[in-house]
């Protein structure tokens, strides 16, 4: 079911989203060559507990039988497409292309988003890639607003990578965020006319994240139960914000990070 927050809630998930970005900010400023996972991780829960929030990744599960997430933060490196994980002694390298997603509790209510680092040396190709990904991220924005079609998101995101020749990963896709870490409706980053048609309407909660390719956009997940790779290895970025739909646009409830 998809939900309409109240003016009360949708002002508490700006408070949370204000916080979130500013911790994602500090961990990407501290993802640097030599970096350990479980630092930049330790930042994020950290951060975050002291702004009197809850990690909303850490030890969640899809259901019953699946493993627990054991992690703040999702660190995504290279070929890694979402839900890498801060395991010990794995090292940030120069030239490196991290995927950084990052959720919180606070107030009762659920926000999420995500960006990419080029490490240092990252190599031009990695850096378009990030580069594109966000900027398709910044044009499926453009288009909301109430009465506007969800999927108008999807083709703006698809129209400007597909030309690209980029791989939009088919099997991932944005979200309601609220109540709940992942609510309806999903949003994927491609159309397609089998997808249900929705209309947006003012209150609504939505994370809206590419996660794109340098080659195909199959994946598949690791022995780990988390992490979802590239099948062909290629590289991939992800970014995400959680954006609430108005009458004559959106807001920002979890600002670009270095817009805080």
């Amino acid at each position: 079911m998809i939900t309409i927050k109240t003016a009360e809630e949708i002002e508490k998930m700006k408070q949370g989203g204000k916080i979130l970005s500013q911790v994602l900010s500090q961990v990407m400023a501290a993802c640097v060559p030599g970096a350990h996972t479980e630092e930049l991780d330790r930042i994020a829960r950290e951060g975050i507990v002291k702004a009197n929030g809850k990690p909303s990744f850490l030890h969640y599960q899809i259901s019953d039988v699946d493993p627990p997430y054991p992690s703040t933060v999702c660190i995504s490196i290279n070929e890694e497409v979402v839900h890498g994980l801060a395991t010990p002694n794995r090292v940030i390298k120069e030239g490196d292309l991290v995927g950084l997603d990052i959720g919180m509790w606070y107030e009762g209510l659920a926000t999420d988003m995500a960006a990419t680092v080029c490490v240092g040396k990252a190599t031009s190709e990695a850096r378009e890639l990030s580069q594109d990904t966000r900027e398709s991220l910044k044009l499926g924005l453009a288009v909301i607003k109430e009465g506007a079609w969800l999927h108008e998101i999807s083709q703006a995101i698809e129209g400007y990578l597909a030309p690209k020749g980029y791989g939009i990963i088919r099997d991932l896709c944005g979200h309601g965020v609220g109540y709940s870490v992942h609510e309806d409706p999903q949003i994927p980053n491609y159309h397609e006319r089998r997808h249900k048609p929705v209309k947006l309407k003012a209150g609504m909660c939505l994370a809206i994240e590419p996660m794109v390719s340098l080659g195909d956009w199959r994946i598949k997940q690791k022995d780990d139960g988390w992490t979802y790779v590239t099948a062909d290895k290629s590289l991939a970025a992800h970014w995400e914000v959680t954006i609430v739909v108005t009458k004559s646009g959106f807001e920002f409830v979890t600002p670009w990070p270095d817009k805080v």
